[in-house]
């Protein structure tokens, strides 16, 4: 119970947070099928291409603004967009303002983000940030989990009731960020002689990002998490393809006479179901048991292990190693989430964690874009070929993080002074 001596700014997020993503997996999983039949699968899949793209530079719009007004000012929008966006959506009797609902609901999130997880870092020890991170993703993770099963019925049979429920959850939610969550932006240095004029903002913030990505331990970080993220990805992607092809039906538990068999795409859905549990239930053991372990040593080891299972699994089509190895790969997975945002905290200068947070999400917007790449391969290429290609891109970020570290002590400084400057 050690979340009861948290910040009250972290009580309230953690229950905001896991409810509404609750909500999000409850219509999220469904919107590709839902503009499919709308538009046709071949439209919706470029419509669907779109959101990532704008979530990119709203997140590091998100992370300029946290930075340049404070935490709550891109909280608040970030949500006052999503519960308009939410009831437009409920509203709306044109598919084409559903879709125009959907990419703001995105919008606000994406701006949302790293502000958030720049207030987590603000309001915590640099020694606790692992573990209340880990508490995040876990309440995240819940949602991940049981949003999907009840949206099947919500979101298919109740999809205005449902929308009407995350308008009002989010306009709480923006109220309670607004009476309850104080400030955290540490103070910075106020700059004479300038109006806060758009154009200046704007410059000002090209002129910030142009820092970050020419800090080249920084830019080495996100590529290596663009790897990883193609790896990580694959588990609703090629992972998904490889076991409803090749992986047979099997019995899984066989008593006498009586026999449970499992079909490819029943053994993919226990696949998915043993991934999401472990997330909800592992993720904080994880993190207690790399507590004491380097980030750099958490980032490597993530990558081998969930770069192993990942290649393991393309040997076999039994049943319980497939469990073993989703075991392996899916531990890999977590102990990387809540190091990931830790780092970044104490990576950042602590009046430009908003920004580095938000450059951050690159590494995630762009792994999911270049993902689908392992599909199109399978064209051509065996699964073990494939799944040695995923195994390659682990194991090279799992070398980038060492190169990372090697040069971290050298290049923080320098970075540090010029976004000080």
């Amino acid at each position: 119970m050690y979340w009861l001596k948290w910040d009250l700014n972290l009580k309230i997020r953690l229950i905001g947070d896991s409810l509404f993503n609750m909500l999000f997996w409850m219509y999220f999983p469904f919107m590709t099928l839902y503009f499919s039949g709308i538009f046709g699968k071949s439209v919706a899949s470029m419509l669907m291409a779109v959101p990532p793209l704008i979530s990119i530079f709203a997140s590091l719009l998100g992370g300029f603004l946290s930075d340049r007004f404070g935490r709550r000012p891109p909280m608040l929008a970030g949500y006052l967009i999503q519960s308009l966006m939410f009831g437009i959506f409920a509203m709306s009797t044109n598919h084409w303002v559903d879709y125009a609902a959907y990419i703001g609901i995105g919008l606000g999130g994406s701006i949302f983000s790293p502000a958030s997880s720049a207030m987590v870092a603000d309001v915590t020890a640099e020694k606790d940030r692992r573990l209340v991170f880990a508490t995040f993703v876990t309440g995240r993770n819940i949602g991940a989990v049981f949003g999907p099963a009840l949206g099947s019925i919500f979101f298919i049979h109740h999809r205005t009731e449902l929308l009407w429920a995350c308008t009002v959850v989010t306009l709480l939610y923006f109220f309670m960020i607004l009476w309850k969550i104080r400030e955290t932006m540490p103070p910075r240095p106020r700059k004479e002689g300038k109006r806060g004029t758009i154009s200046l903002l704007m410059k000002e913030q090209f002129t910030n990002y142009g820092v970050i990505f020419k800090d080249r331990a920084f830019a080495i970080y996100i590529a290596a998490g663009i790897l990883v993220t193609i790896a990580f990805m694959q588990l609703d992607m090629y992972l998904a393809t490889y076991v409803k092809e090749y992986v047979p039906a099997q019995p899984l538990l066989s008593i006498g006479d009586w026999t449970y068999t499992l079909s490819g795409t029943d053994v993919f859905g226990w696949m998915l179901g043993i991934n999401g549990l472990l997330f909800v239930v592992g993720v904080l053991p994880v993190t207690k048991l790399f507590e004491h372990t380097s980030d750099r040593n958490v980032f490597i080891i993530s990558s081998v292990l969930f770069g192993v299972g990942m290649f393991l699994i393309g040997l076999t089509t039994h049943v319980w190693l497939l469990f073993l190895f989703i075991i392996i790969m899916t531990i890999g997975e977590i102990s990387r989430s809540p190091v990931t945002e830790s780092f970044v905290s104490k990576y950042a200068p602590a009046n430009a964690r908003g920004q580095y947070m938000g450059a951050s999400n690159l590494q995630y917007s762009l792994g999911r874009f270049l993902a689908p790449m392992t599909v199109l391969l399978s064209s051509w290429l065996g699964p073990v070929q494939v799944f040695g290609i995923i195994l390659l891109c682990t194991l090279l970020s799992a070398v980038l993080y060492i190169v990372l570290f090697r040069i971290i002590p050298q290049d923080a400084p320098d970075t540090n002074a010029k976004l000080n400057a």
